[in-house]
């Protein structure tokens, strides 16, 4: 089984791959993060449903076993996304299109998935952190899409962004750290996919950070918008009462 993993990592890496050129083709009048941002989307959503069926149908639960072995379904789902992980760092590397954060997420995922499927263990913890790292994907992509439409200071904007933010918060962060300590706690991982889990955390912190930075922001700007417009109208009803008079 070994032998024929790096041919299903080839099989997915060359489905995202084909996935791209066929929305490249299909959205020509675009540019090209349009067509990898749809990709990312596909990924996103797919890895979410298929990861959160792991966890929480097929099992096992990856916080009470971490290190178990793996599953044929857990070893299917990891390859999807290495070979999505290995097309979008690729491309991310090409197009120069994320900072060094990014590129260090990737690649820390390809690590620790690849680790996974080379050991035959841990593939139970390595999907919860998928699960955990792609739920909140598909509304940062559509947060991307609306500006791309000039339709993100809109309601739906707004919608999006905090939802965004609660998911991130309560799943990478919250649910993470507990996560963590599960791996940590147990002495069946290997110890360096603990500290792979310990870097992906820490990742995610400095993910956190800029997030509150713009959740800040954008509470301020929105408070501040809201202050005007009430002064306004104040101001408005406070000369049609003097008028009257």
């Amino acid at each position: 089984m070994l032998f024929t993993l790096p041919l299903r990592v080839a099989y997915s890496l060359l489905a995202w791959l084909s996935l791209y050129a066929w929305f490249c083709h299909r959205y020509k009048h675009r540019n090209y993060e349009w067509s990898c941002r749809l990709v990312t989307l596909t990924h996103g959503i797919l890895a979410t449903c298929l990861s959160a069926y792991i966890g929480f149908i097929d099992g096992p639960w990856p916080l009470s076993h971490p290190g178990s072995p793996n599953t044929t379904l857990q070893v299917h789902v990891l390859c999807l996304s290495l070979g999505y992980f290995l097309f979008d760092l690729c491309w991310c590397v090409y197009f120069q299109a994320e900072g060094a954060l990014m590129l260090a997420h990737h690649l820390v995922s390809i690590l620790g998935i690849t680790a996974s499927l080379a050991l035959g263990e841990s593939a139970a913890e390595v999907n919860a952190v998928i699960f955990g790292s792609e739920i909140t994907n598909p509304l940062l992509q559509a947060r991307w899409f609306l500006k791309e439409m000039g339709c993100y200071h809109s309601f739906t904007g707004d919608v999006v962004d905090f939802f965004f933010v609660v998911l991130f918060t309560g799943v990478r962060i919250g649910v993470g750290a507990w996560l963590m300590y599960c791996e940590l706690a147990s002495p069946k991982p290997r110890w360096y996919i603990k500290l792979g889990g310990v870097i992906m955390y820490a990742v995610s912190w400095v993910f956190m950070v800029s997030i509150c930075r713009f959740a800040r922001r954008k509470s301020m700007k929105k408070y501040h918008a809201w202050r005007s417009r009430r002064s306004d109208e104040l101001h408005l009803k406070t000369n049609g009462h003097l008028k009257n008079h």
